[in-house]
């Protein structure tokens, strides 16, 4: 058993090794391929595979944004894998007509935005997909 004090010193000996990963920026064009995972192709067409958490996937996933340019925040993971962070920290960018814009989703009837497209909350009708400056 290790006393408290020297877990407390072995902890602060060591900071890099709890360290997450580094983020980074990638951006390309989404590519939507059935029964693979859905990929960037970058501005040299390299493929890279996309993953992150279940809402960043249904987006991903989202035949409305198939083929946008997205920009995309979060870092390589195994399987040359980009993993981009969770979705309430806006880490995916639509670049339509070379401005940048998050993806949301709005249900007209109700007046609800989400980060994922799917069935409005309140209604259940299906939400659509709805750009919006991130200055707003």
């Amino acid at each position: 058993m290790v006393p408290r004090r020297s877990f407390l010193i072995l902890l602060a000996g060591a900071p890099y090794s709890f360290a997450a990963p580094v983020d980074s920026v990638l951006r390309g064009k989404l590519v939507q391929h059935d029964g693979k995972p859905p990929a960037l192709e970058t501005a040299d067409h390299r493929l890279v595979p996309l993953t992150g958490d279940d809402a960043t996937r249904k987006v991903l996933d989202d035949k409305r944004i198939a083929g946008m340019e997205l920009e995309v925040t979060g870092h390589a993971a195994s399987g040359g894998q980009f993993a981009i962070d969770r979705i309430e920290t806006h880490s995916m960018i639509a670049i339509k007509d070379g401005k940048r814009y998050h993806v949301t989703y709005y249900c007209d009837v109700c007046a609800i935005r989400s980060f994922t497209p799917g069935l409005c909350v309140c209604c259940q009708q299906e939400t659509r997909l709805d750009l919006i400056d991130p200055a707003q």
